[in-house]
């Protein structure tokens, strides 16, 4: 017999796969598209120039095409610096490119203990440990702080590590409506277990508000709790010298209280990559003991705690990118207020470099993002579960690397698609 008709044989008594919920990806899929929920990732690179230097970061290729960007969280225009280029450079040929183990192991280099010591001086705080990346900072530090028999206080607005962080630790999470510190203090003084922890964002990451830090810190403190703040989008551009909101409030060296946890990530105004938790000095050893994403991940390499030791140096020293930044959000927060004039969109209330235009319908932010980017503007559009439902919107991010001229330019065309989009 053939050989081909030999597998046509043994195929035709093989019975059929039985059904697998493996099946249901297909539709599922489908489900997010007709709910304009998909999501797609673009390949980006920087821009250059003939001579193939950086045009400066707020101009990218976008899926090969030139692209004015305002959607990156490089608040201060660092991530392409030239002495976070070459102390990066040194820092490979310092230590190599990879860390090969963890903190514990052998991945704590002598840069990244320097860049601990310099961050703890830098917000004002006794001591800080040294993550490889925000998220798992969060997901990791919240169980090493409180488990089942525990209560979690979080912001209903509060970014997404932070709620998965809750949610690992088994301790029972009450949401409080976004800021409202009357309905926290309900629920601390209403809930009996011993170990409090109330969370939030400092600069809450998809309106630009900032969270009154002073006021949780006093609840905090009437109620026995500890205070968990991500300052991711607060760090190196808010409070003197960019110290961050906490600096900011005025609650940092002498004014430090033991009750407030600090963590700030470094992929954003730092432009870099990693994170940090700064607080009192027997919290941070216990969380070098207990963290797993700290104890069992291999850590960041020394070349990328170098390049950040020469960010903090330029954060610090070189004033003029906050000062050029808090020009351009005035810029833009009176410019689109007159352009939109009459529109039903509706701009956040928000000082800091997230400027959140408030569009509503998920396919009518889609449609608008897409109309932005054939004018060569990238402004993202951010939908549920991300947002609450019903305020889809744009996140506008400024940077120091934006020009006036770049803002005029998204104000003038936001201004003539609202006409369009009536």
């Amino acid at each position: 017999m053939e050989y081909a008709q030999v597998a046509i044989n043994i195929i035709a008594v093989i019975p059929p796969f039985p059904p697998t919920w493996l099946d249901e990806f297909p539709q599922r899929l489908s489900e997010l598209d007709a709910a304009h929920l998909r999501r797609t990732r673009r390949v980006v690179e920087p821009a250059r120039e003939a001579d193939g230097s950086f045009s400066g970061g707020a101009r990218l290729l976008v899926d090969g095409v030139p692209m004015l960007a305002f959607c990156s969280n490089d608040y201060l225009g660092l991530a392409q610096h030239p002495a976070l280029i070459t102390a990066a450079c040194d820092g490979a040929r310092a230590y190599g490119v990879g860390s090969t183990g963890s903190p514990l192991v052998s991945g704590h280099s002598t840069a990244n203990a320097a860049l601990e010591r310099e961050l703890a001086a830098f917000v004002g705080l006794p001591r800080a440990l040294y993550f490889y990346a925000g998220f798992s900072t969060n997901v990791g530090i919240i169980p090493a702080l409180v488990g089942p028999d525990d209560a979690i206080f979080s912001d209903r607005l509060n970014h997404a590590c932070l709620i998965d962080g809750a949610r690992l630790s088994k301790a029972k999470v009450h949401r409080y409506p976004h800021s409202d510190l009357a309905a926290l203090e309900r629920q601390l003084s209403s809930v009996t277990a011993r170990r409090k922890l109330v969370m939030s964002d400092a600069v809450f990451s998809m309106d630009g508000d900032i969270a009154n830090i002073p006021a949780l810190l006093e609840l905090c403190e009437r109620f026995d709790a500890l205070l968990l703040l991500d300052d991711a989008h607060g760090f190196g551009v808010l409070g003197p010298q960019g110290r961050g909101a906490l600096a900011l409030a005025g609650l940092t060296g002498v004014h430090a209280s033991r009750r407030i946890l600090y963590m700030a990530t470094l992929g954003k105004a730092a432009g870099v990559a990693g994170a940090f938790v700064a607080g009192d000095e027997t919290l941070v050893e216990w969380l070098l003991q207990k963290t797993r994403s700290y104890t069992f991940a291999t850590a960041a390499p020394g070349l990328l705690a170098s390049a950040l030791r020469a960010s903090l140096h330029a954060i610090e020293h070189e004033e003029w990118r906050r000062a050029h930044l808090q020009a351009l959000i005035a810029r833009l927060r009176t410019g689109l207020t007159a352009a939109l004039r009459g529109s039903q969109w509706r701009l956040s209330e928000s000082q800091t470099a997230i400027q959140a235009l408030i569009i509503g319908r998920n396919d009518e932010a889609l449609a608008l993002m897409d109309a932005l980017r054939a004018r060569g503007l990238w402004v993202p559009a951010i939908r549920p579960p991300t947002v609450p439902e019903g305020t889809a919107r744009l996140r506008i991010a400024l940077s120091a690397a934006h020009s006036e001229e770049d803002v005029d330019g998204l104000i003038h065309v936001l201004g003539a698609l609202a006409q369009v989009f009536r």
